[in-house]
């Protein structure tokens, strides 16, 4: 495993536009890099697994159709998104899960490396209060094995979004 921290500016470890994004931003991460096993379809797990963190800190970024516009959820690996509480969070009457084309043309990221971080377009975005518990939470650096590790409250300034308790067990 290899890692790397970056504070606006710095240039070591990959280079996606979530990065370039904090980098800009002056958000300081620390970047942690994997071998992604072609064959895992559970990203988050994996990630969790060869990175030797708890799920609870690892965080996904799904993406739900409102309808009218698709929104972000960030919540832990470790449970899953609640559609309802999502729906009330962005202030919508209904979600569904976006569907995965939409998702990686809409963020420009490939599935399974979607970051919340530098998407090409900017949604509305909720993160699952679970997140505010942990000094530092983990979410895709925007590739397959590429993490990066923030604290809570930067991952919001980078987002843009909000806190709601849009996950459960």
């Amino acid at each position: 495993m290899a890692r790397s921290a970056r504070k606006g500016g710095s240039r070591s470890g990959p280079t996606t536009p979530a990065t370039l994004a904090l980098d800009a931003l002056g958000i300081r991460y620390t970047g942690h890099t994997y071998e992604h096993d072609s064959a895992a379809t559970g990203y988050g797990q994996e990630a969790a697994r060869e990175l030797d963190v708890a799920a609870d800190r690892i965080f996904k970024t799904l993406l739900v159709d409102t309808g009218d516009n698709l929104g972000v959820a960030i919540v832990p690996v470790a449970g899953q998104l609640d559609l309802k509480a999502t729906a009330a969070a962005l202030g919508v009457k209904a979600v569904g899960m976006a569907d995965p084309a939409d998702a990686a043309r809409s963020t420009g990221y490939v599935l399974g490396g979607i970051s919340p971080i530098g998407q090409r377009r900017r949604l509305p975005t909720v993160v699952d209060e679970s997140a505010c518990s942990h000094d530092t939470v983990y979410v895709s650096g925007g590739r397959r094995g590429f993490q990066v590790e923030l604290t809570p409250d930067d991952l919001l300034r980078a987002i843009r979004g909000s806190y709601a308790p849009i996950g459960r067990p």
